[in-house]
């Protein structure tokens, strides 16, 4: 019998947003993996820390963290076969993710490589986008409204189309892209239903309306464009 890979949501950061079961599995685990910049600490290893096992076998899978393109698909390769090997021997193997693994997770891509051949399981986890909405206390959308989940990356045309097509949105890794997500979102004089938030339920958090957000945001932000019937009064 081969071990069987677990794709571990772990919250949006705070370590008490974990869910039973994914402390549970990685408390248990033999071998856990998890994505780590290559410099500094990893996000995904600092939430669940304490639930580590101190014998574990700990697998970072280091992801350049810089602008210009690198050869991530070899990152996920590798990474694959070496989490292969061991569950080939039969032990489970843990894979941290923050948020939720099928949420803009990079757990889909070693999904991609190993569910065909290995047992999987996917423990959701509390996503980035409903901590931000719980943090800044802002429903998202009520009744028929529609909700659009937008990459701030995308071309400035095709972002200022989503939004105004949507009846609320969120607005996904804004970072370095603040400046463009601002100026679409003033044109269409939605700046007043928007909310900035930055390191949802970390110490550090930051929650303000987007006219009150600094110049510069770090990658774990979102913009917040709640709907226009909000409590969906009857």
């Amino acid at each position: 019998m081969t071990g069987t890979l677990y794709g571990i949501g772990l919250g949006p950061g705070d370590p008490e947003l974990m869910t039973r079961k994914a402390h549970r599995l990685i408390s248990a685990a033999q071998v856990v993996a998890y994505p780590a910049p290559d410099t500094g600490d990893s996000f995904a290893r600092s939430i669940a820390a304490d639930a580590i096992n101190e014998n574990a076998l700990e697998i970072p899978i280091v992801i350049p963290m810089r602008v210009e393109r690198f050869p991530a698909q070899s990152v996920y390769d590798e990474a694959a076969a070496a989490i292969s090997a061991h569950l080939e021997e039969g032990t489970d193997v843990a894979v941290l993710c923050e948020g939720d693994p099928f949420f803009y997770g990079s757990f889909m891509y070693l999904f991609g490589r190993l569910a065909e051949s290995h047992r999987t399981e996917i423990v959701p986890g509390v996503t980035s986008m409903t901590a931000c909405a719980a943090m800044a206390a802002r429903p998202l959308c009520a009744r028929n409204e529609v909700l659009s989940v937008v990459p701030a990356p995308i071309d400035e045309v095709l972002l200022r189309d989503r939004l105004q097509a949507s009846g609320a949105a969120v607005i996904m890794k804004v970072g370095r892209h603040l400046a463009k997500v601002r100026r679409v979102i003033a044109d269409l004089n939605m700046t007043d239903r928007a909310m900035y938030v930055a390191h949802a339920s970390l110490p550090q958090q930051a929650v303000v309306p987007l006219a009150e957000a600094p110049e510069t945001a770090p990658y774990f932000s979102m913009i917040l464009i709640g709907g226009t019937d909000p409590y969906a009064k009857s």
